[in-house]
């Protein structure tokens, strides 16, 4: 039996993370102290395309693509920017974001109610 399941972490994860509306995420597309990450899978963005501008790292590959000590680095995460990450219904990107901040990211934030939320609110959407 697990001594900590899914929801248990994804709601330690709420707790910790700071939650940002759709309509707060809209204002905040397009400036330049902002980067959208979506850490959904791939198969999931090349579907329903991305926020523009966003930077794409799956949930799989986080630790290793936002650690500039990493091979695996990607240059285009810039821990100086408000980081709002996003998944499809808000799970991942909060357990994401946790896990930013205990690596040592301070501005870290992730998007209530993700992509699906965005979508319905008819956010802008740039194909992958």
């Amino acid at each position: 039996m697990l001594q900590r399941g899914f929801k248990q972490m994804v709601s330690e994860a709420n707790a910790a993370v700071e939650t940002v509306s759709v309509e707060d995420g809209l204002a905040m597309v397009g400036e330049a102290g902002v980067l959208f990450i979506d850490v959904r899978e791939m198969v999931e963005r090349r579907q329903t395309g991305g926020i523009p501008g966003s930077v794409h790292v799956p949930r799989g590959f986080l630790e290793f693509r936002v650690d500039p000590d990493s091979p695996m680095h990607d240059n285009a995460v810039d821990g100086g920017k408000r980081l709002v990450l996003y998944c499809a219904s808000g799970g991942r990107s909060a357990l994401a974001a946790k896990t930013m901040l205990d690596m040592g990211f301070t501005d870290v934030c992730h998007l209530g109610g993700g992509f699906g939320a965005w979508h319905q609110a008819g956010g802008p959407v740039e194909p992958d």
